[in-house]
């Protein structure tokens, strides 16, 4: 079983900068940063393979947000800039405990295997 723990959210004006951060109790391979606003279904923000090397983003933060990960510390990132009213949700992490290769990702809810309990981030006009 492996755990994770969000941290870094809050509440910011548009425009600001918010840095997430996620910490898994065990090995994990590629990692994702899903979000969840008031009414709405969960939905993919940005997910990273297993080496680092490879990233991917939804269209609505590509440019903004960057995901990154410290495989030493089993933990991943995701830097937020020039935040958005509409950004505001919160945000889980989540792992998968297999992967194809060193460099997939995946995007889909249902590839993994474990989530964090969440983070809220606001961003306030």
């Amino acid at each position: 079983q492996v755990q994770l723990a969000e941290s870094g959210g809050g509440l910011v004006q548009a425009g600001g900068s918010l840095r997430l951060s996620c910490a898994a109790s065990g090995r994990t391979y590629p990692m994702a940063w899903f979000r969840q606003a008031p009414g709405k279904e969960r939905e993919f923000v940005a997910a990273i393979s297993w080496s680092g090397d490879i990233t991917y983003y939804a269209d609505s933060v590509k440019g903004r947000f960057t995901i990154s990960r410290e495989n030493g510390k089993n933990t991943v990132y995701l830097q937020m800039n020039s935040l958005k009213p509409e950004d505001t949700a919160v945000y889980y992490c989540a792992a998968r405990l297999r992967s194809s290769s060193r460099n997939s990702v995946y995007t889909a809810y249902h590839a993994y295997d474990y989530w964090g309990q969440g983070t809220q981030v606001t961003a306030s006009s």
